[in-house]
């Protein structure tokens, strides 16, 4: 049950090492807390390999990319590797540039990943080469829809088996698959799409929620992401409410994931199997 998902992080507390972008870092951190985990960010070559050794998981973000960053993420990921400690990939803007690109699917190829999550685009760009991005936001074009449905969740599951990790598209509908079975998830707003970093702290939330499950990674994946979305929902509501803006949104978004109970998380998920 997604309730005993949710749980878990709350009473395991798992430590997760972040080399994430400097954007976003201060949400990132926020939102482990929130959610009941415990953020480290640490970036450096010196360090990175001590710090996820005292970690349980391990979250990689190439949103900010740079020469210093990727060789401390390919130190830290073959530690995770060599600990069994789950890796989650968030491939910010692959696509945009040759850089992003050519690291995300060096950091596919040469470690032992547990989740890729990004947008239907940066994951296309991975698997097949063919993406198309707007600088880090997904192409209109690559919409997951009603229409393309059996298609996506078909190619889900494809790259999953090719990667022997959990592939996570998330956009206006979500797919969580592994190389048998998929979540099709109907959580979410599109306010989440107008605020900078809402996919980042996904990322970081998700790998708490795959540290404190490791012996159900894919329905900790699939709770982690109809929990945010429905704490988006819950956002949504409360910014019409009291009339105020984007700012006021992502406030309430830390809360309502603060907040969120599994009583409430199962009484709203939204999800199909397929």
């Amino acid at each position: 049950m997604f309730r005993d998902c949710l749980e878990n992080v709350r009473q395991k507390t798992p430590l997760i090492h972040n080399i994430t972008n400097y954007v976003t870092v201060n949400d990132c951190a926020n939102v482990l807390l929130a959610c009941g985990g415990s953020p480290i960010m640490a970036d450096d070559e010196a360090e990175v390999e001590a710090i996820t050794s005292i970690c349980g998981g391990l979250n990689l973000n190439i949103g900010t990319l740079n020469t210093r960053t990727i060789e401390a993420m390919f130190l830290a990921g073959h530690k995770a590797n060599a600990l069994d400690h789950p890796i989650i990939l968030d491939p910010v803007g692959a696509g945009a540039s040759s850089l992003r690109t050519e690291t995300a699917k060096r950091l596919v190829k040469d470690l032992n990943l547990t989740v890729i999550r990004g947008n239907i685009s940066e994951i296309k760009t991975l698997a097949t080469g063919s993406g198309t991005t707007k600088g880090v936001d997904a192409d209109l074009a690559d919409q997951v829809t009603e229409e393309n449905l059996d298609q996506m969740i078909a190619f889900a599951k494809a790259y999953a088996k090719e990667t022997g990790a959990i592939i996570a598209i998330t956009g206006a509908i979500d797919l969580i698959a592994d190389a048998k079975h998929a979540y099709v998830i109907r959580n979410g707003v599109a306010m989440l799409s107008k605020i900078t970093g809402s996919g980042c702290m996904l990322s970081a939330m998700t790998a708490a929620y795959i540290t404190a499950n490791q012996e159900n990674p894919l329905e900790a994946v699939a709770t982690s992401v109809c929990a945010m979305g429905l704490c988006g929902e819950q956002a949504f509501a409360k910014m019409q409410q009291n009339q105020v803006g984007s700012g006021s949104f992502r406030t309430y978004l830390i809360d309502a994931i603060d907040l969120l109970d599994g009583e409430t998380l199962e009484a709203g998920k939204r999800y199909e199997m397929r």
